[in-house]
């Protein structure tokens, strides 16, 4: 395995941290959170993760809190899982269900696969999905050509032109990081998905795998620089708005207002009995 080497850099420190200090004062010695990376450390995921941990670990300083991301190399077990309170998985769908399976009660986010099957019938429960769904692109594309007929455009998840609801900072933090790299759909999956996970503990107040898999799956509101609060689907993925590019003008969002006005309405919500 290997710890993610990250080049702290000055930022906002998140207006929630104040709320969740109250009065009270960080303990002397902080809960550390270990968290499992399975994937090449040549994808954008992996550098989206460390974003994310970098950005954890500054509100985890007001918090008590400190996080490690450490990647996994290999066939990964349910024993070289057994230190990690979660788990980020940039692998293809093949080798997701028996993650999941190795992970126990521990969540694993998936950031890089699109496959419909994975949320419509392997599902599992612990395995969550923070990449939209392939489903979920070609219904946001459906519904603006629904609303803008002829017109043509690219659903993302993410776009590095994206301003609004804090976006601007995202992306130029991430550029200003990774020497004027844009952050893409998997970039900021990664990201989601290490900030996600320090949201929750920070809210839930536990980093326990099974109770932190219950409050992802039963009180996450993650806004993720989107502009809502994201939650999880009955199959495991989350609810999010998609952005309608039109080569690199982002033109729209979906759902696409005159058509729905419904998260839902963007791919599947359930698993096939």
């Amino acid at each position: 395995m290997s710890a993610f080497q990250w080049r702290p850099h000055g930022m906002r420190v998140l207006a929630c941290c104040a709320l969740l200090l109250g009065a009270g004062t960080a303990p002397a010695a902080p809960l550390e959170i270990r968290l499992a990376y399975v994937g090449e450390p040549t994808d954008a995921a992996w550098l989206g993760a460390g974003q994310g941990l970098a950005e954890a670990n500054t509100q985890g300083r007001f918090l008590g809190q400190r996080y490690a991301l450490e990647r996994l190399t290999g066939a990964v077990t349910a024993t070289d899982l057994g230190p990690y309170a979660a788990i980020v998985a940039a692998v293809d769908a093949a080798r997701l269900p028996a993650l999941a399976i190795a992970a126990g009660d521990r969540p694993v986010l998936n950031v890089t696969a699109r496959d419909d099957s994975l949320r419509t019938r392997a599902c599992r429960r612990n395995l969550l999905h923070v990449l939209p769904s392939a489903a979920m692109y070609r219904d946001a594309q459906a519904q603006w050509q629904a609303g803008h007929p002829g017109s043509r455009v690219t659903a993302r998840a993410w776009h590095p032109a994206f301003e609004k609801y804090a976006a601007a900072q995202l992306n130029n933090r991430y550029q200003k990081t990774h020497d004027g790299e844009r952050m893409d759909d998997r970039a900021w999956a990664g990201w989601a998905a290490v900030k996600l996970l320090s949201d929750s503990v920070a809210r839930a107040g536990t980093a326990t795998p099974g109770e932190l898999l219950d409050f992802i799956r039963t009180g996450l509101e993650f806004d993720g620089q989107k502009g809502v609060d994201m939650s999880i689907r009955p199959n495991g993925q989350l609810r999010q708005p998609m952005l309608l590019v039109d080569g690199e003008e982002i033109v729209g969002e979906a759902p696409v207002r005159g058509v729905s006005d419904d998260l839902d309405s963007l791919g599947a919500s359930d698993c096939a009995p």
